[in-house]
């Protein structure tokens, strides 16, 4: 009930002008009551540092620039409890003006760094409260049962192969049934495990083989371990897709649906993450960190009756930095958006304003630039032509935004953006379209990275289209497939070029200018996959009904150098050839000595199925599959080998490799061996069956009272004086020779 002020003498009129009439506005602030509001205005801020009542005027100011940065709130509204000891318990009820204003302090506090030591949690009382209402808190306190201690299985034990080869391991889907299996090379693959339904979409592994991935309606889930089980899960419903962060911290989940909360709640997800269609987990915990909706992307085509076309979605549409510290994604046409992890909070609290911003991508190594003693992550982008303003290519480096390095651009149709594995230079292919526009050609822009200054060499001698380039990787060489024909979705492929460049020889640790190697014309080719560990590569035609041709490239041939390319960083050399029909995927194992070449139901019908082959590019083995899906090498982490070690290793390379060779040919010794065994086994069964088959024989003539020889019996045997003996003479012509007698 509002205050009266009645009981205030009234002025009389004639004493008192009304121009000098008294203001009663301050005993009103001060006295009046607000209409009833509940708690709705009302948060709770766990997370806070213990103080005493002494220090607790200071943290309350200290904490009201965090608080008044999403509303009105006044220090006589933080209220924070200090215990019968003297001490804060750590958390404040605070008031805001409006219910309005609490749930913004709720979204935007949540997970925000109080200092280096605290993170503030922020939720609305009214929650809390009816949480406690529902069941969910008991207001006794019971403490928490401790779970006694199980030792967890070792989620990289599969690195020590059980057979002491280093065999690698693979994940092969067909029809319903996925299956772990190890690498046998030319004999059948060893199952490691195998299980029906184990996925209802695909199967995916984590970059560094920790876990394999299922998809099912209900979420996400990780298996791994000795036993393969299931070591995490996460519950997003309809989930389409998934991408994890370099090092296996996070994990991205999308689904085309926006996800909707029921009533009843979510066992993973909130209220705010209703709507919504990407969520980002921390692996570790299981916990959500924080959840997107869809972007809606910029149309770039028209339909037959004009309506604008929208895109289709980027995946991933968020991309990690190669340190898991930070996650960003684009805007387009607009900004970037790069999240700070693990709370998820926008660096500097504002997206990075770039416009016309069309694509960028993170280096995918910390790159050691020459000058800087600091380093920090770097991403790339591109902008387009606006106006008289020329497209241009830049280097950001995070967290500071220092623009490292910028490229001006004209003529430009479209970039692509190629980072090298060690981030050590990065490639922009570039389409550039003639005065006319009727035209296309591409020129390839190469960052420096390390070196000091960021320098470009351009290598512009491309007449044709390039529509396909891959950096060697932890290399300085790459491969690009050029045509001069318009590249149309129909069923013949391109006429194509494959050409191959590298360093020129200089002195000291320096990369020389990239030159060009060699040229393969008349070609259908239209994939490069280089192997893992460099030097090799398979250049193929894939996703095509009429050609099947991979070709085997060595480019450090230890044969007889050409005279052309005595100043170049290279020795190319086709190994050998092979055909593989209508092959769609190509994947070499991580180790670089094994790649497998398989045809996918999902993309024909025909023939599925895989073959295997070696670094050489000899088939090692061929396998029909029924209802193939999928073949996946499992990855391996990185080696915990310094460069020092490494570099003694290939120093000593064939002392190692004689081991290895006996190895191998007491293997196949061991093989022949057993075959030779198997053999005699089989024989002497057989022989032994035959025996006793002769004896049962035997004995049953024996019991009927028949002779042994029944033919004998019965022509009865025969003296040896009356056997004949009968000469057959044969005539046989050695030569015959014609001779006319005149």
């Amino acid at each position: 009930m509002a205050p009266s002020f009645d009981h205030l003498p009234d002025p009389e009129e004639d004493e008192y002008d009304e121009e000098e009439e008294l203001d009663f506005s301050d005993l009103h602030e001060r006295f009046e009551v607000q209409l009833e509001q509940g708690l709705d205005a009302f948060v709770v801020v766990d997370g806070l540092p213990e103080v005493n009542e002494e220090t607790k005027p200071k943290l309350v100011k200290f904490l009201m620039r965090k608080l008044n940065a999403v509303g009105k709130v006044k220090e006589d509204s933080v209220h924070m409890p200090i215990g019968d000891d003297g001490k804060s318990y750590k958390f404040a009820f605070v008031e805001y003006s409006s219910p309005a204003e609490a749930v913004a302090a709720c979204k935007a506090l949540d997970m925000v760094a109080l200092d280096k030591k605290h993170t503030l949690r922020v939720n609305k009382l009214t929650d809390i409260d009816r949480y406690g209402r529902e069941g969910r808190i008991d207001e006794n306190y019971t403490p928490p049962k401790i779970e006694e201690f199980t030792e967890k299985e070792h989620l990289r034990s599969w690195l020590a192969d059980p057979s002491g080869r280093g065999r690698d391991q693979f994940v092969m889907y067909k029809d319903n049934g996925v299956g772990v299996y190890w690498n046998n090379e030319k004999d059948a693959p060893e199952a490691i495990v195998e299980r029906q339904h184990w996925t209802e979409s695909f199967v995916q592994w984590s970059p560094q083989g920790t876990f394999l991935t299922s998809m099912h309606q209900q979420g996400v889930q990780l298996w791994g371990g000795p036993s393969w089980t299931r070591q995490k899960r996460f519950a997003h419903p309809f989930v389409n897709l998934v991408d994890f962060s370099p090092g296996e911290k996070y994990l991205t989940t999308w689904s085309n649906r926006p996800i909707s909360i029921p009533e009843d709640g979510h066992p993973a997800l909130s209220v705010d993450d209703d709507g919504m269609n990407y969520v980002i987990w921390d692996i570790e915990t299981g916990k959500p960190l924080r959840s997107f909706a869809n972007l809606d992307l910029p149309s770039t085509t028209t339909d037959e009756a004009g309506q604008p076309v929208k895109r289709k979605i980027q995946w991933p549409a968020f991309k990690w930095s190669a340190d898991d510290n930070y996650v960003a994604r684009i805007t387009h046409g607009a900004s970037i958006s790069v999240y700070e992890l693990p709370r998820m909070g926008l660096l500097d609290k504002k997206p990075i304003k770039i416009e016309g911003v069309m694509d960028f991508d993170w280096a995918p190594a910390t790159p050691h630039r020459e000058g800087v003693k600091t380093y920090e992550q770097l991403f790339c982008y591109w902008t387009p032509e606006l106006g008289s303003n020329p497209a241009k290519v830049a280097l950001m480096s995070i967290p500071s935004k220092e623009v490292v390095r910028t490229l001006n651009l004209f003529s430009v149709t479209d970039a692509k953006l190629h980072w090298q594995s060690d981030a050590s230079f990065l490639c922009v292919k570039v389409d550039r379209h003639s005065k006319s526009k009727k035209s296309l050609a591409t020129s390839l822009e190469i960052f420096r990275v390390r070196e000091k200054g960021v320098p470009v060499e351009v290598v512009d001698s491309i007449k044709d289209t390039v529509i396909n380039f891959a950096w060697e990787p932890k290399g300085d060489r790459f491969v690009i497939i050029t045509t001069a024909e318009v590249v149309a979705a129909t069923a013949v492929p391109p006429k194509t070029s494959v050409a191959f460049y590298c360093p020129e020889k200089v002195k000291g640790n320096f990369v020389g200018n990239f030159k060009h190697l060699r040229t393969y014309d008349k070609k259908n080719s239209n994939a490069i996959y280089w192997s893992p560990k460099g030097r090799f590569v398979i250049v193929a035609t894939v996703h095509s009904q009429i050609s099947s041709d991979m070709e085997f490239f060595d480019m450090d041939f230890e044969g007889e150098k050409p005279e052309s390319d005595k100043d170049l960083t290279a020795n190319l050399q086709l190994m050998n050839t092979a055909e593989h029909y209508g092959v769609t995927d190509i994947d070499w194992d991580p180790t670089g000595r094994f790649v497998a070449t398989s045809a996918s139901m999902w993309k024909h019908t025909m023939e599925n199925g895989y073959h295997l082959y070696d670094f050489k590019g000899e088939q090692l083995r061929e396998e029909p599959v029924e209802k193939f899906k999928q073949w996946i090498w499992r990855p391996r982490p990185p080696t915990l080998l310094t460069k020092e070690e490494q570099k003694q290793i290939r120093k000593n390379l064939r002392e190692y490799s004689k081991v290895f060779e006996q190895e191998d040919q007491d293997r196949g010794a061991s093989a022949d061996a057993a075959v030779v065994e198997n053999r005699r086994r089989l024989l002497d069964e057989w022989l032994a069956w035959r025996a006793g088959v002769e004896e049962d024989l035997k004995e049953e003539k024996e019991a009927l009272g028949l002779p042994d020889d029944p033919l004998d019996a019965l022509l009865g045997k025969a003296d040896e004086s009356e056997s004949q003996v009968i000469e057959e003479i044969v005539e046989e012509i050695v030569e015959e020779t014609e001779e006319i007698i005149s």
